[in-house]
């Protein structure tokens, strides 16, 4: 429907055929967010968090245009629970259900969102000859003639880009902390010229502050149509320095992990940079983008391959997130369908280094393809997201288990790792086919199954067999590269129709999980 007409979706909201939306409102864990680190802040320091989060506001309005429209349409909603459920979906679908609609009057979600004409045919975007309309931070609008036409964000969000700018540039006066003045005042030049190369630069460079923001139009998830427009979110962060100075060994053992993975050499040629951060933070505060559904619980940034190959990239990893998510999901999950003689192994520990290093992961593997096809994104067309989340799941196990074996990960086994890993798979599978992770889990899980690393015991819970496990991951994470490698786009999409999907048994437990009550992700109560 045209985004519009209040009264008739006030007056509608009450007549929901679907499931009890209150349910569905509780499926999300509150959780509050906060962490012990700020009492070490100065007062400096906590006047910066309090500019940066009026920045986070207004990156997380700009999301609700980009990803919906007017978020007014949302606030009037009468039904509590749906207006609810409209504020963690960011919008009237439902993104853990595929993007369906729960709210009377709306439509499926247009594949392109709002960075699009909703009019916009496959015809005419093809025919559209503009060389910025793949750009990440370009909008397509239509001229006064009706022919389409690209907007830069800096033009089409102007107005609160600039209050953005304000609030990063009076917090950059405001720090002692050089790397973080330096980074606030390029990202602030940055949202005036959708130029981001040099304040990502600094942003790599910003090694010792305390505090920490990931702030701008960063991921792509929310363009399902494709795959290229960034969507606004803002993450704050404080750094802990204690467990961060225990993962430093790891980002000089990059490039010796890029000649182990289990594929041919000429997949191998990529050399990752070691000024690559790995550290560990608490978050106090997320918006926009990283807010909406499923939270994140890592990062790997940036994005541009051009930063990668100079500075190599920072996996910050949210250490009370991942606690959070833990505790309320993944262990419960792992109660109920894990056989008891194994439950043993689901261990927080595992589930920290398999995030950890599947965020290691998103920096390894290949970058250009081997056969002339350009770059991997540019090859894998709109299954690249899809197939990155996967080859990051893989072979972040893949390296935990290496290192294990190593001796350079201590307290945890390679059962934790697997049997942690195994149970994650089905808490991601529930975050449904419009999720890049969740369609990623699927065809992992599916593939693991097909090779036997794990299976059902007389009692119908998982039974996992560690040899074939082992085995899996490495013929996974093969197949993963290889398709990366020679940009084979047409079997990724034909491999990802036939996995990506959720076998008859696999439904039956996340049936079980719900009528469980275990949640399927978390939303957040700040109290900073």
């Amino acid at each position: 429907m045209a985004m519009g007409a209040l009264t008739a979706i006030a007056a509608s909201c009450t007549q929901n055929p679907a499931r009890d939306l209150q349910a569905r409102v509780d499926e999300y864990a509150t959780v509050e967010v906060k962490s012990p680190l700020i009492e070490s802040l100065s007062d400096k320091d906590k006047q910066v968090l309090n500019l940066l989060r009026e920045a986070g506001k207004v990156m997380d309005g700009l999301f609700w245009k980009q990803t919906f429209g007017d978020k007014h349409e949302m606030e009037v909603i009468d039904d509590q629970a749906m207006k609810d459920f409209a504020m963690i979906n960011y919008g009237p679908w439902d993104r853990l259900e595929d993007n369906s609609p729960f709210v009377p009057g709306y439509g499926e979600k247009p594949l392109g969102a709002n960075y699009y004409p909703a009019d916009m045919t496959a015809e005419e975007w093809e025919a559209f000859d503009d060389p910025d309309k793949y750009s990440p931070y370009t909008v397509i609008r239509r001229d006064e003639n009706g022919k389409l036409k690209c907007v830069w964000y800096r033009d089409e969000y102007r107005k609160e880009l600039e209050l953005v700018c304000r609030y990063l540039e009076e917090a950059a006066a405001i720090t002692e902390n050089s790397g973080l003045k330096n980074y606030l005042t390029k990202r602030a030049e940055a949202f005036r010229t959708d130029e981001y190369f040099e304040s990502d630069l600094a942003w790599m460079d910003m090694k010792d502050s305390k505090i920490d923001v990931v702030i701008g139009p960063i991921e792509n998830y929310d363009d399902k149509l494709n795959e290229c427009k960034t969507s606004y979110e803002c993450f704050i962060l404080l750094k802990d320095e204690k467990r961060s100075q225990e993962l430093e060994k790891y980002v000089s053992m990059l490039p010796e992990l890029q000649k182990i993975l289990p594929c041919p050499e000429e997949y191998k040629t990529f050399v990752p940079g070691t000024s690559s951060d790995l550290n560990v933070y608490d978050a106090i505060y997320y918006s926009g983008d990283c807010n909406c559904g499923s939270k994140t619980i890592a990062i790997n940034l940036p994005n541009d391959d051009k930063v990668q190959a100079l500075k190599g990239a920072r996996r910050l990893q949210l250490h009370n997130s991942m606690n959070a998510k833990f505790g309320k999901i993944l262990l419960p999950i792992g109660r109920l369908l894990v056989e008891p003689e194994q439950q043993k192994h689901l261990r927080s520990e595992a589930f920290f280094w398999n995030v950890t290093f599947h965020e290691v992961a998103h920096g390894l593997g290949v970058k250009e393809t081997v056969n002339g096809k350009g770059s991997v994104d540019e090859a894998m067309g709109s299954e690249k997201t899809t197939w990155e989340e996967a080859k990051a799941d893989i072979l972040g196990l893949f390296m935990v288990c290496k290192l294990i074996d190593m001796g350079e990960i201590p307290l945890i086994s390679k059962e934790d790792a697997i049997t942690t890993f195994i149970a994650g798979l089905v808490r991601s599978v529930r975050f449904g086919s419009a999720s890049s992770h969740g369609k990623a889990n699927m065809m992992c899980y599916n593939y693991m199954k097909e090779q036997g690393a794990f299976s059902r015991n007389k009692d119908g819970q998982y039974h996992i067999d560690f040899d074939k496990a082992l085995s899996a991951i490495d013929s996974w994470a093969a197949l993963i590269i290889k398709t990366q490698a020679t940009g084979d786009v047409e079997f990724a999409r034909s491999f990802s129709q036939s996995h990506a999907v959720v076998p008859e048994a696999l439904s039956a437990d996340i049936a079980n999980i719900n009528a469980h009550n275990i949640p399927r992700d978390i939303k957040f109560d700040f109290v900073w």
